[in-house]
């Protein structure tokens, strides 16, 4: 496998919009030159016959069944907020408009 090349490198800082300085190319070129050849063994290991998965052990939820409830009316709810609007808790904005 070639290695990662310093123009490589600023190749793709120019697209991430990075601006990196001389001597941070010549390490992240040596930086991902090694993911690339660690992800390049991982490759080679895995099989065919074994299927990804996410977690060494398998995860199962639990859930319970879906049963109906009594449950606070809106107004039950709200009595107690500082401020509601629409059936709805009233907070203050916290983003401006153009987020």
């Amino acid at each position: 496998m070639s290695a990662i090349t310093r123009a490589e490198v600023a190749h793709l800082a120019r697209l991430s919009r990075l601006a990196l300085r001389d001597d941070e190319l010549d390490h992240l070129a040596a930086q991902l030159d090694q993911i690339i050849s660690a992800v390049a063994r991982v490759q080679e290991v895995a099989a065919e016959d074994i299927p990804p998965t996410s977690h060494a052990l398998p995860l199962t939820n639990v859930y319970r069944a879906d049963e109906v409830r009594p449950s606070l009316a809106p107004e039950q709810a709200l009595a107690g907020a500082p401020a509601a609007e629409e059936q709805r808790f009233r907070v203050p904005r916290i983003l401006d408009e153009e987020a």
